[in-house]
C-alpha cells in the first residue's frame, strides 16, 4: 500500500486528476483574484457583470491590434485577446503584470511599467492600432494628452475607448459656454470626435470608487481647421483658459504688462467681441485667434 503525504490526503478526487498545467492555471487565478487594490495606483477593478458590456462598446475585430492601458487583473485583456489579433497591455503594478504574463496568452504582450514613462526600448505599432483601458482617475488627463500627442506626431492611432471618471467624461463632451468646457475639451475636439457610450455606477468596480464613471470613445481625425502653428494654438488655449472668467480682452497672453500683440487689434481682425469670455469660443474661433497671434 502506497502511503500518501498529508497534503495528498487532503486533496479532493478532482484535484488529484488535475494536470500540472491546470494546477499552475489555478494558482495564477488565485493569485490574481486575491490581489488587493492599491490606492496609490488608483486601482478599481471592473466587475465581471460589466465586462461584456464594455467589450460590446469597444467592439474588437480579428484583424485589429489593441494597446490596453491598465489591464489590472485582465478582465478586459482576455476577451480582447480572444477577439483581436494582438493586445499590448501596459500595467504599472508589477505583481499584476507578472500574474498576467504567467497565463501565457499567445497574442498578448505585457509591458510592466508606467505607461507615461515608457522606455525607448518599447516601439509603438507602425500600423493602425486601437486603444482601450480603465484609466486611473488621478492620471486620466495626462494619458489623454499623451494619446492626442501620438496622433499629432503621426502615429496611426484609430480610436480610444476608455473608462473614466464621469467628471472627466463631462469635460470631454462639453459644449462652449458651459462650466465643463475647457482646455481638455478644446484640445481633444481639435483631433477627435468624442462620444459617451456607457455609464458606470460605483458598484461596477471593486473596490467601488466614490464617484460615477463613464466609457467614452475618441475617434481620431485630422483637424477640421488646422492651425498654422499647433504649438502656438496649444499655448493660446492654455493661456486664455487660465483666466476663463475674464473677458477675452483681458485673458489674452501678455508680454510684461501689455497684451502681446495688442489684444484689441487682434480681436478686431478675428471678428471677435473682446467682451466675450474664453469659454464661449468654439475650436475654430480659437484656431483663428491663434493663427493671428502666431503671424503678428
Amino acid at each position: 500500500m502506497t502511503r500518501r503525504t498529508p497534503h495528498e490526503a487532503r486533496r479532493t478526487p478532482h484535484e488529484a486528476r488535475r494536470t500540472p498545467h491546470e494546477a499552475r492555471r489555478t494558482s495564477h487565478e488565485a493569485r490574481r483574484t486575491s490581489h488587493v487594490a492599491r490606492k496609490r495606483f488608483g486601482q478599481h477593478f471592473l466587475e465581471p457583470a460589466w465586462v461584456e458590456k464594455a467589450i460590446r462598446a469597444i467592439d474588437p475585430r480579428p484583424d485589429q491590434t489593441f494597446l490596453e492601458i491598465g489591464p489590472g487583473r485582465g478582465a478586459l485583456t482576455r476577451p480582447l485577446a480572444a477577439r483581436a489579433k494582438q493586445v499590448i497591455a501596459f500595467e504599472i503594478d508589477r505583481g499584476l503584470a507578472s500574474a498576467l504574463e504567467a497565463e501565457h496568452l499567445p497574442n498578448v504582450r505585457i509591458v510592466a511599467g508606467d505607461f507615461l514613462r515608457r522606455t525607448s526600448e518599447f516601439v509603438l505599432p507602425t500600423s493602425a492600432f486601437r486603444v482601450a483601458g480603465n484609466l486611473p482617475y488621478n492620471i486620466s488627463s495626462p494619458i489623454l494628452f499623451e494619446l492626442l500627442g501620438w496622433h499629432a506626431s503621426g502615429l496611426p492611432i484609430a480610436d480610444a475607448t476608455l473608462m473614466l471618471q464621469r467628471e472627466v467624461a463631462d469635460r470631454l463632451v462639453a459644449l462652449p459656454g458651459t462650466r465643463e468646457y475647457g482646455v481638455l475639451t478644446v484640445l481633444t475636439a481639435y483631433r477627435a470626435r468624442v462620444e459617451r457610450v456607457l455609464a458606470l455606477a460605483p458598484g461596477a468596480f471593486r473596490p467601488p470608487p466614490r464617484v460615477h464613471s463613464a466609457v467614452v470613445r475618441l475617434t481620431f481625425h485630422p483637424p477640421a481647421t488646422p492651425a498654422r502653428d499647433e504649438a502656438a494654438f496649444t499655448y493660446l488655449v492654455r493661456a486664455v483658459f487660465t483666466h476663463r472668467r475674464k473677458t477675452l480682452a483681458n485673458a489674452l497672453p501678455k508680454k510684461g504688462q501689455t497684451p502681446y500683440p495688442a489684444a484689441a487689434a487682434v480681436l478686431a481682425r478675428a471678428g471677435l467681441d473682446g467682451r466675450r469670455r474664453p469659454e464661449t469660443l468654439t475650436v475654430a474661433e480659437l484656431v483663428g485667434l491663434a493663427d493671428l497671434f502666431s503671424s503678428t
